[in-house]
C-alpha cells in the first residue's frame, strides 16, 4: 500500500514539473505560478538574495515573460524525486533557451532544486532554489556550462 502511494505521489510530482514547463515556454504567468505554495520562499538567479510568498514571486517571473520572445525553450534534465509522507524533494539541471526581445539568442543551464509539501491533498512547490555555478576568481556566472 505504502509503495502505491508513493508511486502515485511521485506521478502527481512529475505531472506538476511537466505542468510548470509547459507554463514556462507558453510564458504563462497563473500556469507558472500555480505551482507555488502562497508561503514559497525562493532563492532565485535574479535578484534579490530570496523572495518571500507567492505575490513577491511573481514579479520576476512577469519581468522575465516580458524579457523574452515567444517561444521560450525549457528542459529539465533527469529529475531526481525524493518523497516522504508529506513532503518531497527534486532536484535536475534545467536548461534555459530563447531569443530576447532585442534579439540577442540566450541559453544557459542552471541547477533547480525545489521542496514540495503536501497541503490539502496536493503536491505545492514551497521552497525552490534555481544556480548558476560562479567562477570565483572572476566573480561571474559560468553561464557556459553543460551537462
Amino acid at each position: 500500500m505504502a509503495d502505491e502511494g508513493k508511486a502515485t505521489d511521485e506521478a502527481e510530482i512529475r505531472r506538476l514539473i511537466d505542468e510548470w514547463v509547459r507554463a514556462f515556454r507558453a510564458k504563462d504567468i497563473k500556469g507558472v505560478m500555480s505551482v507555488f505554495a502562497t508561503d514559497v520562499v525562493s532563492y532565485d538567479i535574479v535578484p534579490p538574495l530570496r523572495y518571500v510568498g507567492a505575490a513577491a514571486y511573481r514579479k520576476p517571473w512577469e519581468e522575465a515573460f516580458a524579457s523574452y520572445q515567444t517561444p521560450v525553450g525549457y528542459e529539465v534534465r533527469d529529475p531526481s524525486i525524493t518523497i516522504g509522507e508529506d513532503v518531497a524533494f527534486s532536484h535536475s539541471l534545467n536548461r534555459v533557451s530563447g531569443t530576447l526581445t532585442d534579439g540577442v539568442r540566450t541559453e544557459l543551464w542552471l541547477r533547480w532544486t525545489i521542496g514540495l509539501r503536501k497541503i490539502d491533498g496536493e503536491w505545492l512547490v514551497t521552497h525552490e532554489h534555481a544556480s548558476v555555478p560562479v567562477d570565483l576568481m572572476t566573480g561571474r556566472a559560468a553561464l557556459d556550462l553543460e551537462p
